[in-house]
């Protein structure tokens, strides 16, 4: 059959299908096959049973292939076969062989037509094949009939997709001779997934079921309908033949008589039939094993250096080892250690950038969370002058005071003080989440050992927990030790002289000034349609105003909103937008912007909206408040007209604001100090010092160090796959590749197989050296024009290699320059459509 060199090529690749089979899985690896695909009734069946020489395969109507069969063909002295999921049991008898299929088949998909992608492995060995390997894919249908699903059709596509598309599979397109072949379902996927040709090779069934007088020589010459690699004419048992229990060798004696008699094939008897076929799939597969090696070998070396190191490791694995588990237990404590204090401090080595986390989210949480949180806390301008009014008249009782009262400033003062608490206690409760966050994402690292990882989680937990406390009682003593003493003779502290001289506005406008407080990219989601949509600007915030420009150099201002009487409300994410939004509104029920009462800002991020809302809380932005009703007092006893109260609410107005400020200074920069102290630090010390003494004490040590069952099942898989990866590399070290093989034909005009998806039935133009041909199942018997001199064919261009079988000479063909005397179609003969 020539290549010799190469004639353990095809059982070496069945050697690596069980060397990977036995471990179960492919190791990725696209194994070198033939698919043989074809419609429903095609014969597809038939002609893998006259390769084998037995009948050993279902039949029956409608669909009966209905699982992949995967078809290992092993030259051997002796005849018998074996399946991959009964390994070790030999069958002799080709009956039981059906029954099995059919008993696996109904096992997986079920007694009625069910369908399912998972193949069977079926290994025959004879004296009567060659050496192959195929896959009989379930043919191709379109009307689901029994508990067939609607879309069985699509089904049974994807599943032949699934084999067909890798580059490394043959496609041999069965196809019968009655019927159209320009409408091919088998010509039409090979076309999808090999327009070029070079893997479909086309096979015609049924030659010997055609009309009368019609014939298939233009298509099986390849020149009516080309493929690449040509066409093989085959010619099957009939149902008649099979019911009768024809031998197969009698029918591929009757196969080649047909061949040698008819007419229109006896110059292409030899180049024709299941023998030839057999003996070119063989050379093919043999070939494009050998083309697709170099490949193969390289996939597998670089697998199987990915996997040297692990298996190296697991290879001197001795689970039960005591100085083992003590070793990976330091190994795995330190490890954790290392990588907490990591994410804490920050490095430069596994940067998360998706999302904020550790130390970066906590450090959010110190300089923009926790003071948008403080800010939120202050209460609105008319609830604080009606405080103060209150508070002022309460002092002076039954009296008219005529000097402004200092006890009705520390009151009111120590009111808000109180009110930090919250705004503190959230801030630890926020970084305690965080840092059990981290715990967790640290102990991900010891999944090989659930329980050290439990047993570390809950120590280091309830340590963080411990710390939690402690920290939020020196938290309340600092509000405490606040609200102990007044001092009002802090640097910082206008006094009664200055605060008369301010109003609110004044001092806010004399100590922020143009300050620009924030820049950055928003998206004005309120502009109408017709004037654009939604639009993004570089928006700049200062102490006095937000504005925005075209792009971030700020040479094209669009607009500038003044911050007097300004508020931030939530808005709910839209349903059709992926951005998150917040509105700024006038508290007037004046236009904000142009014809809106608001402005509808969008971010990207969640975050980006909380530090954008901060940022305005800093220029005197602040959120909106629920309006609640007073218990006891209308809104005319809300604020005395008396000009002198009124001055002295100013007053005292002034000198909280002076000494709330001094406070929140000194409580945003104390907060982190007193949480980094007593809680992150500690939790870092802890777990570099303790932790390790408290696993000790927790359990026993073995018990702690038992690995899980994934863990033991990836080590064996590891090592499993290693070896069979090295075991595939010796095997294909053992093959020498110096052999002839045949060039893979040229090029064919394969316009028409663009026509036949498109749905016409309309047939291509003629060749020239057959100006009268017709498709297979419409053209008259006869002799027609000369053979040209170098055409494709099943085995490829005619060369001078020894290897390459020969097509014979055929002295009954007219030459040349005679035309054709094939005599013309009956005129009362129907042609078929």
């Amino acid at each position: 059959m020539g290549n010799r060199g190469m004639e353990d090529l095809i059982p070496l690749v069945n050697r690596l299908q069980d060397a990977f089979s036995s471990i179960g899985q492919s190791c990725n690896l696209d194994l070198p096959q033939i698919a043989v695909v074809g419609g429903q009734s095609a014969g597809k069946s038939s002609v893998l049973e006259n390769f084998v020489g037995k009948d050993f395969l279902p039949r029956g109507s409608g669909i009966v292939t209905r699982r992949p069969l995967v078809l290992q063909l092993i030259s051997s002295n002796t005849e018998w076969a074996e399946f991959l999921h009964c390994k070790g049991k030999k069958f002799t008898d080709f009956d039981e062989v059906r029954q099995e299929i059919e008993a696996e088949t109904d096992r997986v998909t079920g007694a009625n037509k069910g369908i399912s992608p998972v193949p069977i492995n079926l290994r025959v060995f004879s004296p009567h094949v060659l050496n192959l390997t195929l896959i009989d894919l379930p043919g191709i249908t379109k009307v689901p009939v029994g508990d067939q699903p609607v879309d069985i059709e699509q089904q049974i596509r994807d599943m032949i997709m699934q084999f067909i598309s890798r580059e490394s599979c043959l496609i041999l397109a069965v196809t019968p001779a009655n019927t159209d072949l320009a409408n091919s379902d088998a010509l039409k996927l090979a076309k999808d997934l090999d327009p070029q040709g070079q893997r479909t090779i086309g096979v015609i069934t049924k030659l010997d079921l055609m009309d009368e007088g019609t014939d298939a020589r233009d298509v099986l010459e390849n020149k009516l309908l080309p493929l690449r690699r040509g066409y093989i004419g085959v010619v099957n048992r009939s149902q008649k033949d099979i019911d009768g229990k024809k031998d197969i060798k009698m029918a591929l004696a009757a196969e080649r008589k047909f061949f040698l008699s008819h007419p229109s094939y006896r110059h292409l008897a030899d180049s024709m039939g299941t023998p030839h076929l057999q003996k070119v799939l063989n050379q093919q597969l043999t070939n494009h094993i050998r083309d697709t090696l170099p490949a193969f070998r390289s996939k597998l070396q670089s697998q199987l250096l990915a996997l040297d190191k692990e298996a190296e490791e697991y290879r001197h694995y001795r689970p039960d080892d005591p100085s083992r588990k003590t070793k990976a237990l330091l190994q795995m404590v330190q490890q954790f250690s290392v990588d907490f204090e990591k994410r804490i401090e920050g490095s430069g080595d596994q940067v998360d950038t998706v999302e904020l986390s550790g130390g970066a989210k906590i450090n959010r949480i110190f300089h923009e969370r926790f003071p948008f949180e403080l800010v939120k806390m202050e209460c609105d301008e008319k609830e604080m002058r009606r405080e103060i009014s209150y508070a002022i008249k309460n002092i002076h009782g039954i009296r008219t005071g005529l000097f402004t009262p200092d006890m009705a400033f520390e009151a009111i003062v120590k009111k808000q003080v109180v009110k930090i608490k919250e705004p503190c206690i959230k801030c630890i409760d926020l970084v305690v989440q965080e840092l059990i966050n981290t715990v967790r994402q640290c102990s991900n690292k010891l999944d090989s050992f659930p329980t050290l990882r439990e047993e570390t989680e809950r120590i280091v937990t309830t340590h963080i927990r411990d710390r939690e406390s402690k920290a939020k009682e020196q938290v309340l003593l600092l509000i405490d030790v606040q609200l102990a003493y007044i001092n009002t003779n802090h640097e910082d502290f206008i006094g009664f002289a200055n605060a008369q001289q301010r109003s609110n506005q004044a001092n806010k406008k004399s100590s922020a000034g143009n300050q620009v407080i924030r820049k950055g990219w928003l998206t004005i989601n309120n502009i109408s349609i017709m004037k654009g949509g939604a639009k993004e600007y570089w928006f700049v915030l200062t102490a006095e105003s937000l504005s925005w420009f075209k792009d971030d150099e700020e040479k094209e201002k669009k607009y500038m909103l003044p911050l007097d009487n300004l508020k931030v409300r939530d808005v709910e994410k839209s349903f059709m937008s992926s951005k998150h939004m917040f509105a700024i509104f006038n508290t007037e029920q004046r236009n904000v912007f142009k014809d809106s009462r608001f402005l509808e800002l969008a971010c990207d991020t969640l975050e980006e909206v909380d530090s954008w809302r901060a940022s305005l809380l800093r220029a005197g932005v602040y959120p909106e408040r629920a309006v609640v009703e007073s218990d006891s007092s209308g809104p005319s006893e809300n604020f005395s007209m008396d000009p002198q109260l009124e001055r002295k609410v100013e007053t005292i107005r002034n000198l909280v604001d002076s000494y709330m400020a001094i406070v929140n200074k000194c409580i945003r920069d104390l907060m982190p100090k007193s949480i980094m102290h007593l809680m992150i630090n500690n939790v870092k010390d802890f777990i570099n010092a303790d932790l390790l003494a408290q696993l000790y004490s927790a359990g026993d040590q073995n018990s702690l160090m038992d690995e899980s069952q994934e863990q033991v099942q990836r080590r064996e898989e590891v090592l499993r796959t290693h070896h069979a990866l090295k075991e595939a590399l010796a095997i294909i070290g053992d093959i020498s590749t110096s052999t002839i093989s045949t060039p893979l034909p040229p090029p064919v005009d394969s316009s028409w197989l663009q026509a036949g998806q498109g749905g016409s039935r309309r047939s291509p133009p003629p060749s020239p050296t057959a100006p009268r041909r017709m498709s297979a199942g419409q053209r008259p018997a006869g002799r027609g024009a000369p053979l040209p001199p170098s055409r494709p064919g099943p085995l490829g261009p005619l060369n001078n290699s020894a290897d390459s079988p020969q097509v014979p000479s055929r002295p009954n063909r007219a030459p040349p320059s005679i035309p054709s005397r094939r005599p013309p179609p009956s005129p009362t003969r129907q042609v078929p459509p």
